[in-house]
Parts: structure tokens; C-alpha cells; sequence
């Protein structure tokens, strides 16, 4: 059996994985592993506040596929054959004990990205991947085997140093990297135009001013000016220095990532700060305690499931002063209460980020590449793993899943002389 040589672009998530698979998994083959930077598998580091959100404990591929705004009709296919359980045995196999916290999200035991880092390292070397960190590549060149009878390049890798490496096959897998889109331009790909997802909304507005760290575990946001395109998105919303964060607006801004580069950040917003409640069936309550606490102040008996501070600076906004008895609430305030509790219109000004992790909406045309092996549509024996793809999941251990499976898929595909 011939040996392949392969060579595999960026040290992050899917490339480590990628690579890994492809060496263990197929011992004909060379694998080296090329990063730019001194430092490999930097974001896994820093990922979910240094305790790595390693996968998600969904486990019904068409369930999992409805957490990504872009790419998951692709995904589909990819889950059934390496998904959020096939991610755990893996990890597990490596000695890695993984936890899953009440929100789903699956973190190691030790609650330290540096398990991830050190087990993927160790499994690399243990496969016999060659890492070459320092290693800049410039341009992914493929060039026809001479007197091959099939068209199948043999791919030249030059770096930056000047240095050329000659392989059979190459799987790029730089995150949203400039170099990663550049290369796969220059072999024929097309890329959908990277945007921020998955960050916070600024909001400068006086019924938020004073109220940081005030948070609300079940709100209902959406933007209106988006039309039927987007969803409300639901979950704890958190009231920050800037404006707000929290899992709603993280989803929200990953489902609306295109529409939001395109209004440049500004926008209104919708909070519903009350989802649960009807607005007949919230006004019926509002009544009966009008009738029940008529002599009460109004700002020190708040009836519903919201913070205090949020309830007194809503009814400031309103109009219904710190003396107001709830004897005095008249219709038009009533009124306007309901509307702001339901359906409070806010100006997003801008955006924030969501800690260190930043994620792109955008990358390679999926229609480019096939999702059974990851291969190019369009140059034979180039593939793609992880977040350089059209794929982004909302935040979770979505984007490391959709790392891994991809990255699975073209370890395995990579390493099969049949395809040759």
C-alpha cells in the first residue's frame, strides 16, 4: 500500500482533530500539521472562560442541527455518522472524563480548557503527526501527477520562509483566518463574506442606566425590522454596563448575524420581559391586584417574575411615580405598562463581543464541498474542516461540535488510498 502524504493547515480545533483521525486511523499515511502562530489550539484555551465547552448533550442529529443558523441542512448527514456521543467516547478513550451541566452544555471533569489542549497534543503525537508550529504557509498550489492516468493533484504547500512541501492531499482548517479563505479562492472556491456572530447588543437607553448585573431568566427578544426572517429567540437576558447579553441575545445575534452587519448595528430590539404571560391574561392580574392591593405603593409591590429594579425603572419610564398607589393607576397607565412588559422597543447602537470567543458567520459555499468526505467540489484532494466552512452554531459547544464532526469526516476520508 502506497503512503500518502498529507498536510493539514491551522492548529486549532478541527485541524488537531482532522489530523489525528487521518494518522490514527490510516497508518500509511504522513501527516503534518502546519500553525502560524508560536502556539497551537489557542481558542480551545480560552473557550467557555477557560473550562473548553467541548460538545453539547444533543443527540438526536435532527434536533442538533436546528442549533445552527448556518449550515445545518449539511450538518444533517455529518451527525449521523459522528455526533455530540461519538465526541464524548472519543475524549473518553483518551482518558478524558467529560460532565454535562443542567443547560446541556458538556465541559471536562476538571472544568480546565488545558485537558482538551493537553489530550489533543498527546493523541498527536501519540498518532504520529508531525506539528510544526512557526510555520506560516503563503499559497496551496496543486499541479497534475506526471503520467497519473486521473486527474488527481499532487499539491504543493509554499511557505512563507520560502520553503515548498509537496503532499497528496490538504485540509485547510484556519477558523476564519484570512490565509484559509485566500487559499481556497485561489483553488476555485467561492466564499460567503465573513460577519461577526454570536455577540452582544449595545444599548444605550435610560430604563437600562443603573441596572448592570440585573438579569431575567426567561425574556422573549426579536427584531422587528427583520421581518418573518428571524424568530423571537427566548432564554435569560443579562443587563451590562453597555447594553444587554446573555443566551437570548447570543442567539439572537447569531440567527440575525447577516441582517445586523447589514443595518451596521443599528436597529430596534424587542423585549418581551414576560413571555410566559398573555397580554389579556397579564392585564386580568394587574387588575386584581389594583383591586386586592389598592392602598399599596405600586413601585414596592411588584407582582411578576422580574427583578425589582427592572419593575421600578419600568414604571418610571411609564410614568407611574414612587408615590403612586395602585388605587391610582389609571387605564392609559395600565396601558402602557403592558406594552413596555411585553413588548419594549429598544435601539440597539452597536455591538459588543461575547468574551474571547469569537465567531464568524460565513466561510467556504457548503454547495462547494461534499459532506460525506469534506473534499472540494472543485480541486481533488482539498478539503475543509471547521469554522472556515458556512457553518456557526449558537453558543453552547455547537461551534466545537460542528469542529469535530467535519473534522472527522475528512480525517477519515483523507487517509483512504481507494480514493486515489
Amino acid at each position: 500500500m502506497s503512503n500518502l502524504k498529507i498536510v493539514v493547515i491551522g492548529g486549532g480545533a478541527a485541524g488537531f482533530f482532522g489530523a489525528i483521525t487521518c494518522a490514527a486511523n490510516h497508518p500509511h499515511t504522513q501527516v503534518i500539521l502546519l500553525e502560524a502562530s508560536p502556539h497551537v489550539l489557542s481558542k480551545v484555551r480560552i473557550s467557555g472562560g477557560g473550562r473548553c465547552n467541548v460538545t453539547h448533550a444533543c443527540f438526536d442529529p435532527a434536533m442538533l442541527v436546528q442549533a445552527y443558523p448556518r449550515g445545518g441542512k449539511a450538518l444533517r448527514g455529518a451527525f449521523t455518522r459522528f455526533q455530540p456521543k461519538d465526541t464524548i467516547a472519543w475524549f473518553a478513550s483518551q482518558g478524558v472524563q467529560l460532565k454535562t451541566e443542567a443547560d446541556g452544555r458538556i465541559f471536562p471533569v476538571t472544568d480546565n480548557s488545558q485537558t482538551i489542549v493537553d489530550c489533543l497534543i498527546n493523541a498527536a503525537i501519540l498518532a504520529g503527526v508531525q506539528i510544526r508550529t512557526s510555520t506560516p504557509v503563503k499559497l496551496v498550489s496543486p499541479h497534475p501527477i506526471p503520467n497519473s492516468p486521473l486527474p488527481i493533484p499532487q499539491f504543493q504547500i509554499q511557505l512563507k520562509n520560502g520553503d515548498i512541501i509537496e503532499c497528496d492531499r490538504v485540509l485547510i482548517a484556519t477558523g476564519s483566518n484570512p490565509l484559509g479563505y485566500h487559499c481556497a479562492k485561489d483553488n476555485g472556491h467561492s466564499i460567503e463574506s465573513p460577519v461577526p456572530s454570536l455577540f452582544t447588543f449595545t444599548i444605550r437607553d435610560p430604563r437600562c442606566q443603573d441596572l448592570a448585573g440585573v438579569s431575567v431568566n426567561n425574556t422573549s427578544i426579536h427584531l422587528p425590522e427583520a421581518g418573518k426572517v428571524l424568530k423571537a429567540q427566548t432564554g435569560p437576558l443579562l443587563i451590562t454596563h453597555w447594553g444587554v447579553s446573555g443566551p437570548a441575545v447570543l442567539k439572537l445575534s447569531a440567527w440575525g448575524a447577516r441582517f445586523l452587519h447589514d443595518c451596521r448595528y443599528q436597529t430596534p430590539l424587542i423585549i418581551n420581559w414576560l413571555p410566559d404571560y398573555k397580554s389579556d391574561k397579564l392585564r386580568e392580574m394587574l387588575l386584581a391586584v389594583k383591586s386586592q392591593l389598592s392602598r399599596r405603593m405600586i413601585t414596592t409591590s411588584c407582582p411578576i417574575p422580574i427583578p425589582k429594579r427592572l419593575w421600578v425603572s419600568l414604571l418610571n419610564h411609564v410614568g407611574i411615580g414612587a408615590e403612586q398607589r395602585w388605587a391610582d393607576l389609571s387605564k392609559n397607565a395600565l396601558n402602557l405598562l403592558i406594552q413596555e412588559l411585553t413588548q419594549g422597543r429598544y435601539i440597539i447602537q452597536g455591538k459588543g463581543v461575547f468574551k474571547e470567543e469569537f465567531v464568524t458567520c460565513g466561510g467556504i459555499n457548503l454547495k462547494e464541498v461534499d459532506f460525506k468526505t469534506m473534499e472540494s467540489r472543485i480541486c481533488r484532494g482539498l478539503y475543509f474542516a471547521g469554522e472556515i466552512l458556512d457553518i456557526d452554531g449558537v453558543t453552547g459547544g455547537f461551534n466545537f461540535q460542528s469542529a469535530w464532526s467535519t473534522a472527522w469526516l475528512a480525517g477519515e476520508a483523507m487517509g483512504n488510498n481507494s480514493l486515489v
